[in-house]
């Protein structure tokens, strides 16, 4: 086996991949992206950091590749379809600079409060200010922590020992793992109200997206401080310089930015930011850990083992291939379908009846799995690490069989529960391997799981649908298909709405006030 070594990777991980007597060539210089397609032929591995792109030309002249290694998390410079594609399993390292990350966290909070770059400045310039530097003490402060997953809930752990109230918000995480962590699970609104800190550890999404603006920063508390080592566009860095100009918030320190590199911004000329160039992963021991675990994830895989950190879908056994593909995307969209919907639950609960429940449905669940956690981890969710990702929250999976499917040959059903507003969605597939989905919350449908739906639960009377396609019409929104489902006539229903563009929430918020709605949610598949 020959394993390729780029971008600086750290000599003991090159050690893990030399030990089982691997071939390991390190090459130090920058490769252009043809050096690499004349090179990448006569290799089974290649690791990476970030400078190296590796992309769909190079793979799909990897003919003997099998695995990519990032040495980091982020993986956007290596093009995963294209591997997967090809049969090539992407692995990363997630966890290797979790610790690196948190204490950046800390350390940012600590100099925000205390002013620590400002007076180290003014100092190193002859001035000696000891009253215009007073800080803050984080004593008795309370943290509002926005996504507890492996980094938030590090940070929550070690803000703890600063004897500062940790409150949190994920909707992923459980009440009891959260007590567990030593935090008190509260709604976002919760957190923008109360806490006296503000620091973010989500995934960059398109729920994600300026989640902090101009709306957010007015419901929080006059003098909150905000941090961000997690992603830039998570904060909408013109509302922050706003609300940091009128004294709204009364201090941000930043690690991450819109746009990387930058050394220009607005942000950077008021005296209460502190900002420092996407160093949360940099550290000496967080480099020589994602070595190491991307390292012996590569041993791993090339000795014949499953990988843990796997970013692309590992193939699935031959003899269960023909059977089971042809429901993974109907499993994946059921998945995503129904998170979009709720927020807050504790089960997962699947049931596969009909045909389906006869076939090896683990890749199934694995796959509802992901389409679940995919939106709102903060790590890459896979096929192979979905699962863990979610018991890791708390969440209780739950899966059942039943022979008959009623009205239907197959029907998969999904379920999440535990929380104050339980969903259901079932699918199916019809002849030809049509998707549909069938059910929601035990009405009859019948929708194509794709595109942009409006789903609102509603009371069954005269011109509610009506008013709903009249409104998005006014905002040039097209309705591409429709469908109600009810049970008796005036009771509630629930009405799917397929439409042509994405509905904003000021949009949703107009829809919500029509009356005899009960609830309106916009799903992206």
């Amino acid at each position: 086996m020959r394993i390729l070594v780029l971008d600086g990777v750290s000599e003991k991980g090159i050690d893990i991949l030399r030990e089982p007597g691997f071939t390991v060539d390190v090459i130090e210089e920058k490769l252009s992206e043809q050096q690499l397609v004349e090179m990448i032929p006569a290799y089974d591995a290649v690791v990476v950091r970030s400078a190296t792109k590796i992309t769909a030309p190079i793979i799909a002249a990897g003919v003997n590749l099998k695995v990519i290694g990032r040495a980091g998390v982020g993986v956007d410079n290596i093009d995963v379809q294209a591997a997967t594609q090809h049969g090539i399993i992407v692995v990363n390292a997630p966890d290797g600079n979790t610790i690196a990350a948190a204490e950046h966290t800390l350390a940012l909070m600590l100099a925000l409060a205390r002013h620590v770059p400002q007076a180290n400045e003014a100092l190193k310039k002859g001035k000696w200010l000891r009253k215009e530097f007073t800080g803050v003490e984080l004593r008795d402060k309370i943290l509002g922590v926005i996504g507890l997953g492996r980094i938030g809930t590090a940070v929550a752990k070690r803000a703890q020992g600063f004897a500062m109230k940790v409150i949190g918000y994920d909707p992923y995480i459980t009440h009891e793992r959260a007590r567990e962590i030593g935090v008190e699970l509260v709604s976002l609104e919760d957190v923008y109200r109360e806490a006296d800190f503000i620091t973010v550890h989500l995934p960059k999404t398109k729920e994600t997206v300026n989640l902090i603006n101009r709306e957010a920063l007015a419901k929080m508390k006059p003098g909150v401080r905000i941090i961000n080592v997690a992603r830039g566009g998570i904060i909408n860095e013109q509302d922050l310089y706003e609300a940091l100009k009128t004294g709204k918030v009364a201090g941000a320190a930043l690690d991450v930015f819109e746009v990387e590199p930058t050394t220009e911004s607005p942000l950077f000329e008021l005296p209460n930011v502190v900002v420092t160039p996407h160093l949360g992963a940099s550290t000496e021991e967080a480099q020589v850990n994602v070595a190491l675990d991307v390292a012996r994830e590569i041993v791993t895989i090339l000795q014949g083992g499953m990988a843990q950190n796997a970013v692309n879908m590992p193939a699935i056994p031959k003899e269960d291939a023909l059977v089971v593909k042809p429901y993974l995307a109907l499993a994946e969209k059921l998945g995503k379908f129904i998170s979009q919907l709720t927020s807050e639950f504790e089960n997962i609960e699947i049931t596969y009846a009909g045909d389906v429940a006869c076939i090896n449905t683990a890749p199934l669940t694995t796959a509802i799995i992901k389409g679940i956690m995919e939106s709102y981890s903060d790590v890459p969710v896979s096929y192979v690490n979905a699962v863990q990702l979610a018991k890791g929250r708390g969440l209780r999976i739950m899966e059942t069989r039943e022979e008959e499917a009623h009205d239907y040959t197959n029907l998969i059903t999904v379920k999440l529960t535990g929380g104050p507003c339980p969903k259901a969605v079932g699918g199916t597939l019809f002849r030809d391997n049509d998707a549909r989905i069938v059910l929601i919350d035990g009405y009859r449908i019948d929708m194509v799981p794709e595109g942009y739906m409006l789903v609102a639960p509603h009371i069954d009377k005269p011109r509610i649908i009506g008013r709903v396609g009249t409104l998005i019409g006014e905002h040039d929104i097209n309705i591409a298909g429709m469908q109600v489902g009810r049970k008796q006539v005036g009771g509630r229903a629930v009405m799917v709405l397929a439409v042509d563009n994405v509905v904003p929430e000021a949009i949703l918020g107009e829809i919500a006030k029509i009356d005899g709605i009960i609830d309106v949610k916009f799903v992206s598949l």
